[in-house]
């Protein structure tokens, strides 16, 4: 019989001594000669030895505890290891394990997740720990007998251990080396599809997404309809050749047309992909099967934005606010919008002004000044902002100044808003944005010795403000004046922004105006393409016209007037070459 042990325990003894399952397992082993502990799903049950708590044992983990709880973990660890060995208990090998790694001792770690291990093999924890402490020593070649050995005493749950070779390998920073263990571990499984999904992770993660693929189908052919395994294989099929993926997906789906997940990968690769229309009709398929996704419901509230259709954004974001959506002010803000592109002021007031303070709150605040000054209230509209400008913090102050300045050349009145940027202008002299906005409404006023004094200050406070220099290069471009500073102005933008339309078109802009019309035309003509702008438009008409491409010309800025009715740069341009 035990003996009773009268001892005062510390409470935080007591915890890990709990914790560890000792003093429960002592008491089990009173009643029966082994025991065994619950074990998750589908993974062995740990058993554990029927271990008497005796007085020795209480003591040398006391001890122990002690010496950890003093800063001596070196003293602790071996104390466990010690009694580990002793009693061949794994839950004593864990603690070692735990209070080493926890103190950064690898060597010591690694003794007692080996010990661990040992005596637990079943224990994916131990067996973590210890590719771990190998991993960091860099220790590849005893990693491979050790992961070899524990894959051997999988038995049944040989496939869920090969799914997760490549985590457990991940820490190797050497991607090929990955790869050549992850063919050598799985050599005695390639009976399972499991070791070819694992060959393609490790091809992968290399730089191989063709092997990874090939790997692919070795674990459909033996598992045709495998979904983790379609998916994945179109993922990669999809960054080596763009639109292979979406087609294995597609064909797969046509054989399953219940499969959800691959339907929900396929939607993905589609927006990926740009097209955002048929990936639109796979979220509302899926949307119909769980009407209160909230992942499906944003999907397809965005996607249908993006095509237009606002009637339809307006029912999923509204079903998303009454199932408590964490970014509830950024739907708040898209409901504002689409009110205000169907004409319905009162309603888009309505959601602006439940937005709550936060990151979305000054633009909230300022479309509410907008809907306002619309209305003819920019009075009420300025008094709004100017009130927010009082109360907000210092990073938010300036949201609401160019806010005002923007209403104010809105309603055509240039001189106020320069006005109110001077203003602030003398509270924050560096301000980056408002050096730049008065800069432009300087210009507007016919004041270029300003603008190009605030924009210089700008480029030497920030020398890699794109826009700054691409603003005072245009601006000499529009007045006809030191056009190789102006273009080595603009080259210097588009270093630092490559590909901006706006900053090509000003590229195009200076060379017809140096009379390279053909240069000209090549980069107006890209800037088009990616941004149909009506002002880039008035552009490339010009050059075109120029060249004698008048026809070409007609159509560009007609195209461009259809699509934007009053633009008022288009109809100077064509009233200047076609009166």
């Amino acid at each position: 019989m035990t003996p009773i042990i009268r001892a005062a325990f510390s409470p935080r003894i007591l915890a890990v001594l709990l914790s560890a399952g000792l003093l429960a397992g002592a008491v089990h082993a009173q009643q029966s000669p082994s025991t065994e502990e619950e074990a998750p799903a589908g993974s062995p049950a740990a058993v554990y030895p029927a271990q008497e708590l005796t007085p020795q044992i209480i003591y040398q983990m006391m001890l122990a505890e002690i010496a950890a709880a003093r800063a001596q973990p070196t003293m602790a660890t071996r104390s466990y290891i010690d009694l580990a060995q002793r009693t061949r208990d794994p839950r004593i090998a864990r603690r070692a394990a735990e209070i080493a790694f926890l103190s950064r001792q690898a060597e010591l770690a690694g003794e007692a997740a080996r010990l661990w291990l040992e005596l637990e093999p079943g224990s994916e924890q131990a067996q973590q720990l210890v590719s771990g402490t190998l991993v960091n020593q860099a220790r590849y070649d005893e990693l491979e007998t050790q992961l070899a050995a524990a894959l051997a005493r999988q038995g049944d749950n040989i496939g869920p251990a090969l799914m997760g070779l490549n985590r457990g390998l991940a820490r190797i920073p050497d991607k090929d080396l990955i790869r050549r263990l992850v063919i050598q571990l799985t050599e005695p499984y390639l009976q399972r599809p499991e070791a070819h999904f694992a060959r393609a992770n490790a091809a992968f993660v290399a730089g191989d997404s063709p092997a990874a693929a090939a790997a692919l189908d070795g674990a459909l052919a033996l598992r045709p309809d495998w979904e983790q395994a379609v998916i994945l294989k179109a993922q990669f099929q999809q960054e080596t050749a763009p639109g292979t993926g979406i087609q294995t997906l597609q064909d797969y789906l046509a054989a399953h047309p219940d499969s959800r997940e691959v339907r929900s990968a396929l939607a993905r690769l589609l927006v990926g992909a740009r097209q955002f229309g048929p990936a639109r009709q796979h979220f509302e398929v899926l949307l119909k099967g769980a009407p209160d996704d909230k992942e499906l419901l944003h999907a397809a509230g965005l996607l249908a934005l993006q095509a237009g259709d606002g009637a339809a954004a307006e029912v999923h974001f509204k079903r998303l606010l009454t199932l408590g959506f964490a970014e509830a002010d950024t739907l708040r803000m898209y409901l504002g919008q689409i009110a205000e592109d169907a004409r319905r002021p009162d309603d888009a007031m309505g959601w602006y002004k439940e937005v709550a303070p936060g990151a979305r709150y000054p633009a909230a605040q300022g479309k509410l000044a907008q809907i306002l000054a619309a209305r003819g209230r920019l009075a009420e509209a300025r008094q709004l902002l100017q009130e927010r400008t009082r109360e907000a913090v210092p990073a938010e102050r300036s949201q609401y100044v160019l806010a005002e300045a923007q209403l104010l050349r809105d309603a055509g009145r240039n001189e106020e808003s320069f006005e109110v940027l001077d203003a602030a202008l003398l509270a924050s002299p560096d301000s980056p944005d408002y050096l730049y906005e008065s800069a432009l409404t300087a210009e507007r006023l016919g004041r270029p010795e300003v603008m190009e004094g605030r924009l210089r200050k700008l480029i030497a406070l920030k020398p890699d403000h794109a826009h700054a220099y691409n603003a005072l290069g245009y601006s000499l471009v529009e007045r006809n004046q030191r056009l190789d500073e102006a273009e080595a102005l603009i080259r210097k933008a588009l270093e630092l922004a490559p590909n901006d339309p706006f900053i090509v078109d000003s590229l195009g802009w200076v060379l017809y105006r140096k009379g390279d019309l053909e240069g000209a035309l090549v980069q107006l003509r890209s800037a088009y393409e990616t941004r149909p702008d009506p002002e880039i438009a008035a552009h490339l008409g010009e050059v075109l016209w120029m060249l004698g491409r008048r026809d070409e010309a007609l159509r560009t800025w007609q195209d461009a007037a259809r699509d934007n009715p009053g633009n008022a740069v288009l109809r100077e341009v064509i009233k200047k070459f076609k009166p």
